[in-house]
């Protein structure tokens, strides 16, 4: 198994339960792919660096896990569908 974090960014319209919907949702994904979620950080409503989607604002969250690379790929896959994600990146960490 290997080490992945993932940094997302919802939209900031949504109100806290679609926030934390989402949220799971995503967890659930991970999960139910056979991974381990080892870590869940909200950073909350962040500036963003410049404009995305006509957007100053993002929620940010960060989760490490731990599964197969088809894990990531999967995730990768739903979270370029998903309306209320404005960014979002995978990044395989190497011990």
């Amino acid at each position: 198994m290997r080490q992945y974090e993932l940094v997302f960014i919802l939209k900031t319209n949504l109100d806290e339960e679609a926030t934390e919907a989402v949220i799971d949702k995503v967890k659930g994904i991970i999960e139910n792919n056979g991974a381990e979620v080892t870590k869940l950080d909200k950073w909350g409503k962040r500036r963003l660096a410049y404009e995305i989607k006509h957007t100053r604002e993002g929620y940010y969250v960060i989760i490490n896990f731990k599964g197969e690379p088809a894990v990531a790929g999967e995730l990768d896959r739903i979270l370029k569908i998903t309306d209320e994600v404005l960014r979002h990146i995978i990044v395989r960490n190497d011990d």
